[in-house]
């Protein structure tokens, strides 16, 4: 079935839409640390924001659903993107630790709401042969997009408010492309269940994966940016940072997956753990003198930290009955969003003690206890034969999947 022109703009709009708000967050994630670590408050609390992002994170998760269930895709979408203004504006008042905790909770449960919804529309409005190309355009223009604020955050003045309010203006563009789309809204979503047994005994390797992934991605992205601004790295050295880290989920994430569809997925999760604690050990070694080879160093980390979530996803597919698809999905969304809610929460509470820089030892910690459980099933269970497989697909452990959604639609009673 062919799309008309009509129909192809409006998915160009929803693409549009979502990059315009990765602007946006992109400045904010590298913001919000930044101004924190450099101003007075307490130790804990840009890790306490980074926290908050992953705790709003899960119950965007679980509010989602029920809420595009009452009003459906259009009107959620409008909403959440108020819930990012309100947020930016809450930061625009001025250095204040608990209102801007409060702001990253908000940011992270709409953030969540405006992937499903959207990953869920452009799954509904594409057809099977090019919506796996929908949906690399979407993921690409989204990284791109967050690259492009972290940029922009270095040409931003730190005093005053330009960086939440240009963040405010990024999300109200972002806002009329979807208002004004006359692509039809995808029927309303049905309940899914969390179900974590079935999960745990489709594959223990891919749900243990989601969860270390979890507390991986938000420890690397989240606490990097203060790590790099305790360490007295310029503003604009963040900013490029951050956009470098970027681009390294993309050089990173696709060669190690396509690897895993030729060989047992588990050997290449057991390899980008150790990619993880080999780019950990270095980005401990590697002095700040020598700022671009560090930058190639964090690149490296994010990616491969990203890829954990990705193979770990096709390896549960793999494994599962199609019919339990939707609620595999909406376990492993939860799971995810559980550990990067704990995770960072342990090492945001050992901070004060330890130093900004405990992070990086922790992921190396946290990918060497999976690499070790993966080995350890590695000898107790066969691996999926190739043809078997599904293919894998480029995910972002910070892009909620769209499934629970885009494929769990309500059946007519």
């Amino acid at each position: 079935m062919s799309r008309s022109p009509s129909a192809l703009l409006s998915i160009a709009s929803i693409v549009t839409s979502m990059t315009a708000v990765a602007i946006g967050n992109g400045m904010m994630l590298a913001y919000v640390p930044f101004v924190l670590t450099r101003s007075m408050a307490a130790d804990w609390v840009p890790g306490a924001a980074v926290t908050a992002i992953a705790f709003g994170g899960l119950v965007g998760c679980v509010l989602a659903g029920p809420l595009i269930r009452r009003v459906g895709h259009a009107r959620a979408f409008s909403c959440s993107m108020a819930v990012v203004i309100l947020a930016a504006v809450l930061i625009s008042l001025g250095v204040n630790p608990a209102l801007w905790i409060l702001a990253r909770g908000l940011y992270g449960a709409a953030a969540n709401t405006n992937f499903i919804i959207a990953q869920s529309w452009l799954n509904h409005a594409s057809d099977n042969h090019w919506r796996g190309k929908a949906m690399a355009l979407f993921y690409m223009a989204y990284v791109i997009g967050l690259g492009t604020g972290a940029s922009l955050f270095g040409q931003v003045p730190l005093e005053g408010n330009l960086a939440p309010v240009a963040t405010i203006f990024f999300t109200a563009i972002a806002i009329l492309p979807i208002g004004l789309t006359r692509l039809p809204t995808p029927p309303a979503p049905a309940r899914v269940r969390i179900d974590i047994a079935m999960a745990w005994r489709s594959s223990p390797v891919a749900f243990i994966g989601v969860l270390a992934s979890g507390g991986l991605s938000m420890l690397v992205q989240g606490f990097t940016p203060i790590y790099a601004a305790a360490n007295a790295m310029s503003q604009r050295e963040v900013a490029t940072l951050m956009f470098v880290m970027q681009f390294g989920l993309l050089l990173i994430q696709y060669p190690m997956g396509a690897f895993s569809d030729r060989i047992d997925r588990r050997i290449v999760l057991v390899a980008t753990s150790v990619l993880i604690m080999g780019a950990g050990l270095a980005a401990l070694a590697v002095s700040f003198d020598r700022l671009w080879l560090l930058m190639l160093v964090f690149a490296v980390f994010a990616g491969a930290v990203e890829t954990i979530y990705s193979i770990a996803n096709a390896h549960a597919n793999d494994r599962t009955d199609p019919d339990d698809f939707v609620p595999l999905a909406s376990t492993l969304l939860v799971a995810w969003s559980a550990a990067a809610t704990v995770v960072p929460l342990l090492v945001t509470a050992l901070t004060p003690a330890f130093g900004a820089g405990l992070f990086i030892p922790a992921t190396v910690v946290v990918a060497l206890l999976y690499a070790a459980f993966v080995l350890l099933r590695l000898r107790t269970r066969e691996h999926v034969p190739p043809p078997l497989r599904g293919a894998f697909e480029l995910k972002s452990a910070q892009l909620p999947s769209d499934a629970p959604l885009g494929e769990a639609e309500a059946r007519p009673e």
